[in-house]
């Protein structure tokens, strides 16, 4: 496998881990209501046998700063999206009207804010970690290639070089996206 291979796969590894941490906070929970907070929540429906996402369901909407709307496409499916709302760990009530559901999304407490923000920083710091093995295979595959002599040893400690400055700015990348992130949990 010829380094620039290498190098490519090695980042677009890291690239999928900052994308998987962005994916991820979305899900978490800030002072303001926004549709990724509820879109991934798994709803069972008995009607038609199977479970989903709740975005494959209904539409969600922020009519208000503090509020969702969920509205089904099916009106058969309300009570479901009911329960798969009430199962979640999103700590929210629904309100429902019988076409639609509102979820008032209450200011977080500070002590909430807290927790939130170490959940954050653990989520940073599993990519940190997959970057950094992103890195780690990288390396050894260069290694294997200085081993075979198939490049020369200045060649490889060049290689290694970008591959390190690859790992910076991915790292970079991810304290720019948890800094916005604990930024969106302490506004209150």
């Amino acid at each position: 496998m010829p380094t620039s291979a290498i190098e490519k796969d090695c980042s677009g590894k890291m690239d999928k881990a900052v994308e998987f941490l962005k994916q991820e906070l979305r899900g978490i929970r800030t002072g303001r209501a926004h549709p990724g907070l509820v879109e991934h929540i798994k709803v069972e429906v008995s009607s038609y046998g199977s479970t989903m996402e709740l975005r494959e369901l209904a539409t969600i909407s922020v009519p208000e700063p503090c509020t969702l709307l969920v509205k089904p496409f099916d009106p058969g499916t309300l009570k479901d999206i009911e329960k798969g709302i009430q199962s979640s760990s999103l700590g929210v009530t629904p309100q429902s009207d019988g076409k639609a559901i509102r979820l008032p999304i209450p200011p977080l407490s500070g002590e909430r804010r807290q927790s939130l923000l170490q959940q954050v920083k653990k989520m940073a710091e599993a990519q940190k970690v997959a970057v950094r093995n992103s890195r780690r295979d990288a390396n050894k595959a260069i290694d294997g290639l200085e081993k075979a002599k198939t490049i020369s040893e200045d060649d490889a400690k060049e290689v290694k070089e970008r591959i390190q400055k690859t790992t910076n700015k991915h790292e970079t990348d991810i304290d720019a996206v948890v800094a916005t992130k604990t930024k969106e949990i302490e506004e209150v």
